[in-house]
């Protein structure tokens, strides 16, 4: 399956936007793809190896969160997992503020 990889850290992927693993679920895929490149587990998974609350995964289009087996579901070699970091932060213009 292909795993897509975020800007923020492809650094720590080899600089690669996408990385092809052998993978039967997601979770095995994740643990593939942080065998290849143990410096993204730091960015992926807590000290205690649970996912990060601000990182999202998208098998294929769907929210992992919201399936039924969640991290168990199974995968193909024609899958796509997208990892997404959560993003907040930012400023209201002056001009919002008047409304």
């Amino acid at each position: 399956m292909t795993i897509f990889i975020p800007t923020p850290l492809r650094p720590y992927a080899g600089g690669k936007p996408s990385i092809e693993v052998e993978a039967s679920t997601v979770s095995a895929a994740l643990s593939a793809l942080t065998q290849c490149h143990p410096e993204l587990r730091n960015h992926l998974f807590t000290p205690e190896g649970k996912l990060r609350a601000f990182v999202n995964l998208y098998l294929n289009d769907e929210d992992v969160r919201y399936l039924p087996e969640k991290d168990s579901t199974a995968v193909t070699a024609a899958d796509t997992l997208s990892i997404i970091p959560s993003i907040a932060g930012g400023s209201w213009p002056d001009e919002c503020l008047r409304y």
